[in-house]
Order: C-alpha cells, then sequence, then structure tokens
C-alpha cells in the first residue's frame, strides 16, 4: 500500500494572519457535536462571536437540541468563514476542534461576552437575556485552515489566540466605552477606517471590537478586520493609535 502524504503547509505568518481575520470577523459558523444515545454527528448553526483574546464563543438556549448535547458530551467542531462571489469552495474557512464551556452569568466575563455579542448581533438583545440563554467558550484544542485550493494548514492555539498579559486585560476593561465613545463622537473618523484604511464599501460602519493587535468593524451583515501597525504594549496606547488611524485615512484622501 502507498504511504499517505501529509498534504498540509507549514503554518505561516499568512496562515496565521488568515486565521486571525476568520476568528475576528465571524458572525456565523457550523456546530458540529455528537448525538447522544447514537454517537452520531450532528451539525446545526449558531450565531457567535470572538472575544478579546479571539476565542470563539455563542449563546445558546438550554431547550436546543445542541445544548443538550453538548451538556453530555463536550466535544464540537465548529467551522467558520463564510463564501462571497463565486465558488464557495475558493474561499477561506477555519475548523476549530474543541470542547464548550458554559459561562456563568455572574461574572465580568460575561458581562464582556454579551457587550461583544450584541455589538455584532444586536437583534438577538430580544432573547440573549431569556432565562434558559447562556453563553459557551470554545476551549480549542486545534484548528484545521483551508485557505483555498494547496492551501491547508493545521493551526495550534498559539498560532490563532492572544495571551491575557496585562495589556489585554487592561484593554478589556476600557473596551466597552472606547467603542462607544468612537461610534457616537467620531462617526466620520470610524468611516474612515472601514472605506480608506480596509478599502471596504461604504456603508454606516461602526467599531465593534478592539483588541491589542487591531480592531473590528461593521455595516449592516459585513465585518471586517483592521490591524495595527504593531500590537499595543498597554491600554492607554489606544487613543493615539485611533487619532493617526485617522490621520492617517485623511492624508491618503487628500494625497
Amino acid at each position: 500500500m502507498a504511504e499517505s502524504k501529509n498534504l498540509r503547509l507549514e503554518t505561516n505568518d499568512e496562515a496565521r494572519g488568515l486565521a486571525e481575520t476568520l476568528l475576528r470577523t465571524c458572525r456565523y459558523g457550523a456546530l458540529a457535536y455528537l448525538e447522544p444515545g447514537t454517537g452520531q454527528p450532528v451539525t446545526s448553526r449558531v450565531g457567535c462571536a470572538p472575544d478579546i483574546d479571539g476565542t470563539v464563543f455563542f449563546p445558546a438556549s438550554g431547550l436546543s437540541a445542541h445544548t443538550k448535547a453538548l451538556a453530555q458530551d463536550a466535544r464540537c467542531s465548529l467551522l467558520i468563514g463564510e463564501p462571497g462571489k463565486g465558488d464557495p469552495l475558493a474561499h477561506p474557512r477555519l475548523s476549530l476542534i474543541a470542547r464548550v464551556v458554559r459561562v456563568e452569568k455572574d461574572g465580568d466575563a460575561y458581562a464582556r461576552l454579551r457587550s461583544r455579542y450584541l455589538a455584532r448581533h444586536p437583534k438577538s438583545e430580544i432573547y440573549l437575556d431569556l432565562p434558559d440563554f447562556a453563553f459557551y467558550r470554545l476551549d480549542c484544542e486545534r484548528a484545521f485552515l483551508n485557505g483555498g485550493f494547496g492551501k491547508a494548514f493545521d493551526l495550534a492555539p498559539a498560532d490563532m489566540f492572544l495571551a491575557h498579559d496585562e495589556c489585554l486585560d487592561e484593554l478589556a476593561k476600557v473596551e466597552q466605552g472606547v467603542v462607544a465613545h468612537m461610534n457616537e463622537d467620531h462617526g466620520e473618523a470610524v468611516g474612515l477606517y472601514a472605506t480608506v484604511l480596509a478599502k471596504a464599501e461604504p456603508g454606516h460602519w461602526r467599531i465593534v471590537s478592539i483588541d491589542s493587535r487591531g480592531l473590528d468593524l461593521a455595516a449592516d451583515q459585513r465585518v471586517i478586520r483592521l490591524n495595527f501597525a504593531a500590537p499595543l504594549k498597554s491600554a492607554a496606547e489606544i487613543r493615539p493609535v485611533l487619532v493617526q488611524l485617522a490621520k492617517d485615512a485623511r492624508a491618503k484622501l487628500a494625497g
């Protein structure tokens, strides 16, 4: 029998960057879980969002089949990456192999996740606070990135998620206030971030989340990623970085 070949490429910075973009811009995913009693794999679509470190989470009702199944066996996988124009198989996607962890409602983490989720899914407010709903984080063990034909990579958590250092912890505390301030008082600058720096189509763009490596913007059903020139070293750097981004965008327009 011929020896099988490993068709995965060596993980590089391009693959890590693509995985980061997929994680940071995700809004929906296909969740695979094991059906109780049969052990058969079943899939369901869930709304999702990234936490500040990039970890993906989703809300679920205790009445849903996948919530009941995951309570018995936490193993799952989540496929993210929406197809665009042309061949759907030519667009990148990321499969996260993980175990789900329920987030308790009485902690700071839950409030942060709620804020981040609502920023991407504002209509979810009508059901998100129902008693039977909770957030579930994906404790990711590894991932498979398909960047298109001939671009397959295996990724470890360190390739995708930010370490929880002092800067990230500081940003988690101020993020909601910074996002609200920028969207309410500096909407013109936010629009320039999207259309000039990220080269997105015009729309009612708003910032939905910020982390130490960049920010995410949304308009209607679109979410895009804008990375900073260099990662932040402290939360105090966020204001001058946002000011500089606006200056850069205006300079490009003027040029």
